[in-house]
C-alpha cells in the first residue's frame, strides 16, 4: 500500500492542474492516468486537435475564397490532408509531450492504469502493475465522454464520435452531423471549407442554441455563406446501416419525414460524465439526476475525503472550468479560500465567425425579472475589421437598467474567443458598462467594438 496526501484520478486539464497546484502547495501527489499520455480528452482528441485542424483549414478557405480581395492571386492551391493531419498530431505532441516534465518539475508521482475508488481513502490501480493507493484526500477527475444515441451507435468508421472525426483519412463527400452545438459546427466547417458537403440536423429552431438568438442568427448565416446546410427543428428518427453509406432518417417541425442517404454521421448531441469502470457506484458515490457526482459548494462528496472536479460535476462541461475547479480544490485542501464563479466562465464556439460570451443574455435576465439595458455595435464600423475584410458580426453588452452593473457581454465576429476576456474581467469585478467603456483601447484594433458597445448602452457609441 502506498501512501499521498492526494490522488487524483484522471490527468486531463482538471486533474492535471489540480496535482500541480496541490502540489505548489505542498503535497505530496499521485496522478493516475488509464491512457499514456497525460493532458485527457481537451489536448488529445478534443480542444487542442479541433483548434489546429480549425486553424488550418481556414488558412487553406482564405487562400481559395479571401486572398484575392487582398491583391493576392494564388493561381493553384491544393490540400495536402495527410501534411494536414501531421500538423495537427504534431501540436498534440508537443502539448502533451511537455506534460510529464511538468509533473517531474513539481514531484508528482503519474501512476499509469485505470484508477478505481474503493471507498474513502483508498485507490487501486489496474494495469500493468497492479497498486494500492491511500490518500487522505481523493479527487475524482475522469472528464466526460460523447453522448451515443440509441439508433446511431458509434462504429468508428460511418457513425462517429468527434474524435473519429478529427481524423478522416480522405474528406468525405457527404457528411451528415446531428447537433448544432459547438462540435457540430467546429468540425462541420473543417470539413465544408475541405470540400465535404455538409448537412447539419438540430433538433432545437436555431443553430447554437445556447447562445444570443441575435448571435445565433448572424453565425447561421455566415456558415451558410461557407456551404453548410441546416436542417431545424428536424428530429433524427432512424438509421439504416445496410449498405455501404447511411440513411438518416428525420422528422422536421411539421412531421413530415425526410431521408438523406450519407458516407458519414458525426453524432454531436453532447457529452456525459465518465462514471462506468471508476467504482463510484460500488463505492456509494451519490449521483444526481443527470447523473453527475453531486458535490457541495466546496466540491466534497457524500464520502468523505472524496471530491470531484470537471466534466463530472454541475457546471458548463469546458477545458477551461475543469481548470478552474482543480484550482479551487487544491486551494480549499489547503486551507485557502478557493472559489469558481461559474457566472463569469466564458463559452466560445470556434467558427469563423467565432461566437463568445459570458454572463446573461437579455431574455435569460428578464426571465429572471432584471430589467436591462442593452448596447450593440457591429464590426462592420470598426477600422481594423474593415482593413482585414472580415466585418461579420457584432458585440452586445447587456447591462443592469437602474444600475448599469454589467450582466453579460456577447460577441460574433473575427477573434471573439480573444476579445471576451476583458469582459470576463469586468464582470467577476462587478464593473459597470460606463467602466467597460471608459477603458481606452489601442486603435485601430477589434476590441474597440467592446468599447463602443458599451457605450452604446446609454447611447453614447461615437462610431455608430
Amino acid at each position: 500500500m502506498r501512501e499521498f496526501d492526494l490522488i487524483v484520478i484522471g490527468a486531463g486539464p482538471g486533474g492535471y492542474v489540480a496535482a500541480i497546484r496541490a502540489a505548489q502547495l505542498g503535497m505530496r501527489v499521485a496522478l493516475v492516468e488509464k491512457s499514456p499520455t497525460l493532458g485527457g480528452t481537451c489536448l488529445n482528441i478534443g480542444c487542442i486537435p479541433s483548434k489546429a485542424l480549425l486553424e488550418s483549414s481556414e488558412l487553406f478557405h482564405a487562400a481559395r475564397h479571401k486572398l484575392k480581395a487582398h491583391g493576392i492571386d494564388v493561381k493553384t492551391v491544393k490540400l495536402d490532408l495527410k501534411r494536414m493531419l501531421a500538423r495537427k498530431d504534431r501540436v498534440v505532441q508537443e502539448l502533451t509531450g511537455g506534460l510529464p516534465l511538468l509533473m517531474k518539475k513539481n514531484k508528482i508521482e503519474v501512476l499509469t492504469g485505470r484508477g478505481k475508488l474503493v471507498e474513502s481513502g483508498r485507490v487501486d490501480v489496474e494495469g500493468d502493475d497492479a497498486l494500492q493507493l491511500e490518500a487522505k484526500y481523493i479527487v475524482l477527475a475522469m472528464g466526460s465522454l460523447p453522448v451515443e444515441l440509441p439508433f446511431l451507435k458509434f462504429d468508428g468508421q460511418r457513425v462517429v464520435s468527434s474524435t473519429e472525426a478529427l481524423g478522416f483519412e480522405k474528406v468525405p463527400g457527404h457528411l451528415v452531423v446531428v447537433g448544432a452545438g459547438a462540435i457540430g459546427l467546429e468540425l462541420g466547417s473543417v470539413w465544408t471549407r475541405l470540400g465535404s458537403k455538409v448537412e447539419v440536423i438540430e433538433l432545437l429552431p436555431r443553430v447554437a442554441p445556447q447562445s444570443d438568438p441575435e448571435l445565433s442568427k448572424i453565425l447561421q448565416k455566415c456558415l451558410t455563406e461557407e456551404g453548410l446546410q441546416f436542417h431545424l427543428e428536424c428530429k433524427v428518427t432512424g438509421a439504416d446501416l445496410s449498405g455501404k453509406g447511411v440513411r438518416i432518417s428525420y422528422q422536421d417541425a411539421d412531421g413530415k419525414d425526410h431521408r438523406i442517404e450519407t458516407e458519414k454521421v458525426l453524432v454531436a448531441v453532447g457529452r456525459r460524465p465518465r462514471i462506468e469502470g471508476s467504482g463510484l457506484k460500488e463505492a456509494g458515490v451519490e449521483l444526481d439526476e443527470q447523473g453527475r457526482v453531486r458535490v457541495d459548494p466546496r466540491f466534497r462528496t457524500n464520502l468523505e475525503g472524496v471530491f470531484a472536479i470537471g466534466d463530472l460535476i454541475h457546471g458548463p462541461m469546458l477545458a477551461h472550468k475543469a481548470e478552474e475547479d482543480g484550482v479551487a480544490l487544491a486551494e480549499l485542501l489547503a486551507g485557502q479560500a478557493g472559489h469558481v464563479n461559474y457566472h463569469t466562465v466564458p463559452n466560445v464556439i470556434y467558427t469563423w465567425p467565432e461566437v463568445a460570451e459570458v454572463g446573461l443574455t437579455a431574455d435569460q435576465a428578464k426571465q429572471q425579472s432584471i430589467p436591462v439595458k442593452v448596447g450593440k455595435f457591429f464590426f462592420r464600423a470598426n477600422g481594423r475589421a474593415k482593413s482585414m475584410g472580415e466585418q461579420e458580426g457584432v458585440v452586445k453588452v447587456v447591462a443592469h437598467a437602474e444600475t448599469d452593473r454589467l450582466l453579460g457581454v456577447h460577441i460574433v465576429g473575427p477573434r471573439a474567443s480573444d476579445l471576451i476576456a476583458e469582459a470576463v474581467t469586468a464582470l467577476e469585478f462587478h464593473g459597470s458598462a460606463e467602466d467597460l467603456g471608459r477603458i481606452i483601447h489601442a486603435h485601430p484594433t477589434l476590441s474597440e467594438v467592446v468599447k463602443e458597445a458599451a457605450l452604446a448602452v446609454d447611447r453614447r457609441a461615437i462610431h455608430g
